[in-house]
C-alpha cells in the first residue's frame, strides 16, 4: 500500500496529498550500488581531452647534441629526450574516454534507493507551487524553501513548463534546479533535501510507472 505525503502550498499550509508508490519510494537503499552509479556518472562527465607531447611531438632538433665519447658527459642522442628541458613526456596522459558501462536497471535502482532514503528520512517534499505564477521572484522561492527544508543543500525538481519557478530558484545559493526527466543519482546524493513541484512529481511518477509497466 502506497504511503501519502502532504503537498504544501506557497503559504506553508497543507494543500492536499500525493501517494508515494512503493516501487519508487519504499525500496532498499543499496549503498555500494549507489556509489558505483555515482562514480560512473562523474567519470562520464570528464572531458578526457588531456594530452602531453612525447619526444616525437615536441619542437627541437633531432640531431645528436654532442659526440658519443670523450666529453665526460652522459651520452645523449637528442635534446628532445625527456631528461632535457622542453623534452617530451614519457607515458604522459593522452585523450581517452572515461565513460563506464552502467546498465539502465542499475541506474534506476540507485535512483529508487535514494528517493526511498529521502522519503524515509523526511527529506522529500512536494509543493503545490512557489507562488510565482505571474513573474519570477527569488525572494518568494527562498521563503517557501526556508519553510519546508532544513538542509543546507536543496535539489528542486520542476516541470519543463514551469519557467517562472525555474527562474525563481536557479540563482539561490546552495539550490540546484532540474526538470523531472533529469533526476539522477548524483544530484540527489549531494543534496540534503529534495523538493518536487506537484506538476513535476506527477510527471515523474507517471513516467517511471510507465517504464516499469
Amino acid at each position: 500500500m502506497a504511503t501519502k505525503l502532504d503537498v504544501i502550498d506557497a503559504a506553508g499550509k497543507k494543500a492536499g496529498s500525493v501517494e508515494l508508490p512503493e516501487g519508487l519510494f519504499n525500496v532498499e537503499t543499496n549503498v555500494p550500488l549507489i556509489h558505483q552509479v555515482v562514480t560512473a556518472q562523474l567519470a562520464a562527465a570528464r572531458q578526457g581531452t588531456h594530452k602531453a607531447k612525447n619526444r616525437g611531438e615536441v619542437s627541437g632538433s633531432g640531431i645528436k647534441p654532442f659526440k658519443q665519447k670523450g666529453t665526460g658527459r652522459a651520452r645523449q642522442g637528442s635534446i628532445r629526450q625527456p631528461e632535457h628541458r622542453g623534452g617530451g613526456t614519457v607515458h604522459g596522459p593522452v585523450p581517452r574516454d572515461y565513460a563506464q558501462r552502467t546498465p539502465k536497471k542499475m541506474i534506476a535502482a540507485a535512483v529508487k534507493g535514494l528517493l526511498s532514503d529521502r522519503a524515509r528520512g523526511g527529506r522529500l517534499h512536494v509543493v503545490e507551487s512557489f507562488g510565482v505564477a505571474d513573474k519570477p521572484s527569488t525572494k518568494a522561492a527562498r521563503q517557501v524553501l526556508d519553510a519546508i527544508t532544513v538542509g543546507r543543500r536543496v535539489l528542486v525538481v520542476a516541470d519543463r513548463d514551469e519557467d517562472t519557478t525555474i527562474l525563481s530558484v536557479r540563482n539561490l545559493p546552495n539550490v540546484h534546479v532540474i526538470v523531472a526527466d533529469q533526476v539522477n543519482a548524483y544530484d540527489i546524493v549531494v543534496s540534503d533535501d529534495l523538493v518536487f513541484t506537484k506538476a513535476a512529481f506527477d510527471g515523474f511518477v507517471a513516467a517511471r510507472t510507465e517504464k516499469e509497466a
